[in-house]
């Protein structure tokens, strides 16, 4: 799923090519996000898009040759001559008078080209990584493979070896990998996914459409000499930001210099960098990029308050993860107790659907910044199949969601001061401010309830190394900026972790988190004694003192429906087989009942508030395998069965771990379980007395404790 979708999108065609735009956002300057070689398309840009569009119109158009847009197979349907036309079509189609062009690599240099023959459609240009040559000569390597492009090569690696005619004839798919490591892997490690994207969008295209390109003439705005270069370049009026990476394996960082020289634009400088910074380092790139535009047309500023220090009350900004309710339970019960030992603290809350809704009913404030949030759970059901997720694809897919979300949160932390930042599993937090330490403006609590990504055996040796490297890097983080979290909690105890490895050569899960964590014991997020006279509560909820209750339930996302169906399937022959049963099915948040089978007798409900109360008093509950619900049954001694989802690494190991651990529940299979099988599970369970180890009642007291030091 996206970070934003466009708000109007098509085609403008020019010269018998087709060309697809998108259109986001609305405010003066407009940002026109240029193409690049055609080996990429307009998502390159996705980690920009959702900032930008807050305040400014954004226009981005695939180049000819990728994307949505034509393939011409000419050679002279390349030339920058062109991809000039086409920018100036794009904005005409668009209604662009004039625009800030914002381009990469060979997108400056048609960005350049536009300004120097066209200086009125331009406001201003932001060159990364500028693709203007005989400003300095290539890397040397470059230039081998250039000179011998056209000849046999009788070797396989290197440059020289793949960017050739012949190797692309034989092998595009591996020049397209080859080229993906090079831009990103090759300079900065832990890139996986970005170099997964590259050789996605690289393979949208085809050898016969680069082939084209790299043959064809340079058209009459081409610089074809250094004196032509220079020339053009002198042209350029507008304002110009220029940002190169040291590491860039494909331009070198004299051309940037030289650029700006000529130019007097300003240069910016990414020590240790490669060649996409705006996605590798795209917090950076964003902010370079606003400020540059900010400064040809600033935005009106809103009044602002200073308060006097002696005056201001403490104020914390509390992160909760959307991805399930569990978070907005337990988070909503630490801050109540924080409440307790920091009276006078004024609790902001940075969330997003269903956790708000749980929150305003406790009458918590929301952070007007919230409705900037790109919504986390609906990402996480449309990466799900039936009872199935791989969990740790579908985080890795939320690459541009969690940019976009960080930048809501650290423009909210600009704009208004915060004595503390609490960060319950706020994962794009922790990552972006371990990568860019400097926009750390307060104290940090980050909380979790698992540490460690872990592989699946089908997912084999390329997911075990995939998931060791999130690990690495995430070690990695916390060596190199050892206070940046100025508190870790783990939601549990010690015995509650793993017994493995992060993955080959890297350290024990249990033994790493006891060094580097402080443990609260598990937050339960409601007193037990809530439900401890369980006739009076179940004649509170309307249930009788002879009837086996069975609360069916998979949370606050909408992945569980297909559990839900099984569950209604079997209620017949449950009830059968226990005649006093009444199954009371809730549907959830993101769960539409209506669109769920009924039987007579059975109640299909939707949200339900305070749930933890009908599972406190059931009889027994058929639930997923989310960790909240299930240590609420264990915490409330009920008899249990539990569906963990397919590929979902948490569910499968960690919680999996910690609830035999307890002695709770009764693990199940849904792929092997029919509904009959499940009704006989069922009447099995029943008013079954269990023996769970006791969950503790003080760990949202022992977590506030830690915080409250902080503040």
């Amino acid at each position: 799923m996206r970070a934003r979708e466009p708000d109007t999108d098509g085609f403008v065609e020019r010269d018998g090519v087709k060309l697809f735009f998108e259109v986001y956002g609305s405010g003066e300057p407009t940002i026109l996000l240029m193409p690049t070689f055609p080996i990429v398309h307009s998502r390159m840009w996705k980690a920009q898009i959702p900032y930008l569009a807050r305040t400014h119109r954004v226009v981005t158009f695939d180049p000819r040759g990728n994307g949505r847009s034509d393939r011409p197979r000419e050679p002279e349907s390349y030339t920058d001559d062109h991809f000039v036309a086409d920018t100036l079509s794009v904005m005409d189609h668009t209604g662009i008078d004039r625009a800030i062009l914002i381009g990469l690599c060979t997108g400056t240099r048609w960005s350049i080209e536009t300004a120097a023959f066209h200086p009125e459609r331009v406001q201003g240009i932001v060159a990364l990584a500028p693709g203007v040559p005989f400003l300095s000569p290539p890397h040397e390597f470059r230039a081998r493979a250039a000179a011998t492009f056209d000849e046999v090569v009788d070797e396989d690696e290197g440059w020289s070896a793949k960017e050739n005619r012949h190797y692309w004839l034989r092998d595009f798919a591996g020049w397209v990998a080859y080229h993906s490591g090079e831009v990103f892997m090759v300079p900065e490690p832990h890139s996986t996914k970005l170099v997964e994207d590259l050789v996605s969008w690289g393979l949208d295209t085809d050898v016969e459409t680069l082939l084209a390109l790299h043959d064809a003439p340079g058209g009459d705005v081409f610089p074809a000499s250094e004196e032509e270069a220079v020339a053009l370049c002198r042209r350029v009026r507008c304002p110009m930001l220029i940002v190169h990476g040291t590491l860039d394996r494909c331009q070198p960082v004299t051309r940037a210099e030289r650029l700006a020289e000529i130019t007097g634009g300003r240069l910016v400088i990414l020590e240790g960098a490669g060649h996409a910074p705006m996605g590798r380092h795209p917090v950076v790139v964003n902010r370079l990029i606003k400020e540059f535009v900010d400064s040809i047309q600033p935005l009106p500023q809103p009044p602002r308050t200073w308060t006097f220090a002696l005056q201001r009350v403490p104020r914390v900004l509390f992160l909760s993860s959307p991805i399930g309710l569990g978070h907005a339970q337990r988070d909503a019960a630490v801050a109540a107790e924080l409440r307790k030992l920091r009276p006078h603290a004024r609790i902001d809350w940075l969330t997003q659907h269903p956790v708000t809704r749980v929150l305003e009913a406790r009458g918590e404030h929301i952070h007007p910044a919230a409705a900037h949030l790109a919504n986390e759970s609906r990402h996480i059901e449309s990466e799900a199949a039936e009872h199935d997720i791989h969990v740790f694809q579908a985080i890795r897919d939320m690459d541009e969601i969690f940019v976009s979300n960080f930048m809501v949160f650290d423009d909210a932390v600009a704009e208004e001061s915060y004595d503390l930042v609490i960060g319950d599993e706020a994962w794009e937090v922790d990552h972006f401010w371990h990568d860019n330490p400097e926009l750390k403006r307060s104290p940090f609590v980050w909380m979790t309830d698992f540490v460690g990504w872990v592989p699946f055996g089908d997912g084999g040796d390329r997911e075990a190394f995939l998931t060791a490297d999130y690990n690495a890097e995430m070690i990695e983080h916390i060596e190199r900026s050892p206070r940046l979290r100025d508190r870790s909690i783990f939601v549990g105890n010690p015995e509650d972790i793993v017994d493995r490895d992060f993955g080959p050569g890297l350290p024990s899960i249990r033994e790493w988190t006891e060094a580097h964590y402080e443990f609260s014991g598990y937050v339960t997020g409601f007193d037990p004694v809530e439900v401890a006279d369980r006739l009076a509560v179940r004649a509170e909820l309307g249930y009788g003192p002879d009837e086996k209750v069975c609360v069916v339930t998979v949370g606050g996302s909408g992945v569980g429906e297909h559990l839900l169906r099984k569950v209604i399937a079997a209620y017949p022959e449950a009830k059968g087989l226990v005649p006093e049963l009444r199954m009371v099915v809730v549907a959830g948040p993101r769960i539409d009942p209506e669109r769920l089978p009924s039987h007579e007798g059975l109640e299909v409900r939707g949200y339900v508030d305070r749930l933890y109360r009908h599972l406190g008093v059931c009889d027994l509950a058929v639930v997923q395998g989310g960790l909240t619900t299930t240590m609420e049954l264990t915490a409330a001694k009920r008899p249990f069965l539990y569906f963990p989802l397919a590929h979902h690494f948490e569910q499968r190991f960690h919680v999996a771990h910690r609830l035999d651990r307890y002695g709770a529940g009764r693990r199940m299979d849904y792929a092997s379980t029919d509904p009959e099988e499940l009704a006989v599970a069922m009447a099995e369970e029943l008013g079954r007395t269990v023996r769970y180890r006791d969950v503790e009642t003080d760990g949202a007291a022992r977590a506030a404790s830690l915080i409250a030091e902080l503040l």
